[in-house]
């Protein structure tokens, strides 16, 4: 065993062992011990204080993490009335509800994101942390205010109108991410929404291709689709709605051979894989291997609000499991009509049995 693999033994059998009980272990003087230390947390293999060791089931989830405020009309909605509505809360963020998915899904994540020191964003990183999601990494930053994202739905559960106060998200800053970086090449893949600014984005692209980490990326809207830099080489998977498809490949989608168009082109920006999710007409898919429409799995829809993030979760944690992208899309679509079927942004009945189970069912 080289002295590297040595100091890694010695670090995983006791991950608070000092450097000079290190050096008499391998034979080394304490400044070479520290030498190897920082080749090891460089590489990402260690990370933090207490040689953390790295997790290699672990993926970093970046972007937001937000409360969400729902107003639920009583009766059809009336634009410029009074409407009466129930209000619930719960927490939100693209990036965090991933998250939070993910780990119920029983894959180890983290949240990389920031919150206002309020009670909002105590609340938020309390809640999270109870799912099995790391939080160590979530900036507080004193002087902001946690994100809100507010929508009205009508009776249906179809959203109306939504509301989005995410300034807080402009403070981060890519000399913030690079102080990170070993949290999160320690990571076996990232997840990105586009909430943070668009130089972060660009940087988390080039430095995660470059050290060969899957990268998976949720554009959020089409406004925000528009941060995306024109290459996208090593972007594993890129999940658009329809508009965002078509701000990404400039062109109109109004049939599913126009989905098939809009991925070629996607493609053509370095992307791997592309699913294009088209609300109740279901997901396009597409790859080098394989492409193809699938339908949605009929369910009571009684808040669409956190089903893209369960598609995107169910379909990524598929596709971190070696599944065709044609069964990444299947996970993907069942973990969505769970979501669907609930008032809140991630079901408790999300495991990877159920999904399974549901795929099964609608196969």
């Amino acid at each position: 065993m080289d002295k590297e693999s040595q100091i890694l033994h010695y670090i995983k059998m006791n991950p608070f062992i000092s450097q000079q009980e290190l050096s008499s272990k391998v034979g080394l003087s304490r400044p070479a011990v520290a030498n190897y230390i920082a080749n090891l947390t460089r590489r990402g293999e260690i990370k933090g204080r207490g040689y953390i060791i790295r997790e290699e089931s672990a993926i970093m989830c970046i972007g937001g993490a937000n409360t969400d405020r729902k107003a639920r009309t009583i009766k059809k909605v009336r634009l410029y009335s009074s409407n009466p509505v129930k209000i619930t809360e719960t927490c939100g963020g693209v990036a965090r509800n991933f998250a939070e998915n993910l780990s119920r899904l029983g894959l180890s994540s983290s949240l990389l994101s920031c919150v206002g020191d309020d009670k909002e964003g105590n609340w938020i990183l309390k809640e999270t942390k109870s799912q099995g999601v790391d939080v160590s990494q979530v900036w507080v930053l004193p002087t902001e205010r946690t994100g809100t994202y507010t929508t009205l739905l009508d009776i249906n559960g179809e959203s109306i109108v939504s509301m989005a106060d995410m300034n807080i998200y402009e403070k981060i800053s890519t000399s913030m991410i690079e102080e990170k970086w070993s949290y999160i090449i320690a990571s076996k893949a990232v997840f990105l929404d586009t909430n943070i600014p668009k130089e972060c984005i660009d940087y988390l692209i080039k430095r995660c291709s470059d050290a060969n980490i899957p990268i998976y990326i949720d554009p959020v809207s089409s406004a925000k689709a528009r941060k995306l830099p024109y290459r996208l080489d090593g972007v594993e998977l890129l999940i658009p709605n329809r508009e965002e498809a078509e701000v990404l490949a400039e062109i109109k989608i109004d049939s599913i051979e126009d989905c098939q168009l809009a991925c070629e082109k996607i493609s053509q920006r370095g992307v791997e894989k592309v699913i294009i999710t088209l609300g109740d007409q279901g997901v396009y898919y597409f790859s080098s291997e394989e492409s193809g429409h699938l339908p949605t799995f009929k369910t009571e829809v009684v808040d669409v609000t956190g089903a893209g993030e369960a598609f995107a979760s169910c379909a990524i944690f598929g596709l971190m499991h070696e599944d065709s992208l044609f069964s990444a899309c299947q996970l993907g679509l069942a973990g969505a009509a769970l979501t669907l079927q609930t008032e809140k942004s991630i079901s408790s009945s999300l495991k990877p049995e159920k999904i399974y189970e549901l795929v099964k069912e609608f196969s």
